[in-house]
């Protein structure tokens, strides 16, 4: 197995729901299931807008008594904040900010686990992640985290993009509908829970056959910054795609693209115009299911 390594995600922050309603308010709330999360597991969950776009993607899982923990990239975490706490209402259920209390670090080369399996280590968590030896641990920012080589931030997020997995941020925000991010393929929708903001498109983009974009894998020889757009090589005037994420090795970038898929049929694509730098298309690291 390969050497663990590990990075300070200085750009991850943590909120804390506490109170016996924080995981029925969680349910109602989030694409995913939170009312039967047990202690062995995390989930990979989006909070949406009434239209079905995402506002943030999010982990959760059981912290103390009562109490959910959500870890999500820092630029959406104010604004999640403070939409989830206009609909706390009567529930019992508390909402903070809880960043200063925790450190976020991305692991690679963990031994092999399934996806969003949790591991505790006193008041810290490991969750795996998609991708061969991926996982985050969450843990007290006091604490000194187990012995392990520094990555650099570059190869987090290319090991990110190779496992076709992208985060909202907020160059993102209300960008995407789960599906378009292949957020259902990784685990973040529970199509058979109750009700949520959006829960009606998600459910419409899945079952009738109407979704015409996904996320796929690009390398390019040029950089590339979230949320920048990417172009048909046919089609100047109109974007096929935006970038979700990206890291760079060796002059080599590899990110994630949300992009049309009629895009895909022929001709070329480029990064922010269409005379831009070429994307060269790589293979998505699990299958996409087919719509009926």
């Amino acid at each position: 197995m390969p050497e663990t390594t590990q990075l300070r995600l200085s750009d991850w922050g943590v909120i804390r729901a506490q109170g016996a309603d924080a995981a029925s308010f969680l349910h109602g709330q989030l694409t995913q299931d939170f009312a039967l999360l047990d202690r062995d597991h995390a989930r990979l969950a989006g909070f949406c807008t009434a239209k079905g776009r995402l506002l943030a993607t999010m982990v959760g899982w059981r912290g103390g008594d009562d109490e959910i923990l959500l870890a999500l990239p820092a630029d959406t975490l104010a604004a999640t904040l403070k939409r989830l706490s206009m609909f706390v209402l009567r529930a019992k259920c508390k909402l903070s900010d809880a960043s200063a209390e925790f450190a976020v670090y991305g692991l690679l080369g963990t031994a092999p686990a399934e996806p969003w399996t949790l591991q505790r280590d006193g008041a810290a968590v490991q969750v795996s992640l998609p991708g061969p030896g991926r996982a985050l641990r969450i843990q007290a920012a006091a604490e000194v985290p187990p012995a392990a080589a520094t990555m650099s931030a570059e190869d987090w997020a290319w090991a990110e993009a190779d496992a076709g997995q992208a985060w909202v941020r907020a160059a993102t925000v209300e960008a995407f509908v789960p599906q378009m991010i292949n957020f259902e393929v990784l685990g973040g929708v529970n199509f058979k829970k109750g009700c949520y903001p959006g829960q009606e498109i998600v459910a419409r983009s899945q079952y009738r056959g109407t979704l015409k974009r996904r996320l796929q894998v690009f390398e390019t020889d040029a950089t590339a910054s979230i949320g920048q757009e990417i172009f048909h090589g046919a089609d100047p005037e109109q974007p096929a795609g935006v970038v979700a994420g990206s890291g760079s090795r060796g002059g080599v970038t590899r990110l994630t693209a949300e992009i049309k898929l009629a895009a895909l049929d022929g001709g070329s694509l480029h990064l922010g115009s269409a005379s831009g730098p070429a994307l060269r298309l790589r293979p998505l690291p699990y299958e996409i299911p087919p719509q009926d």
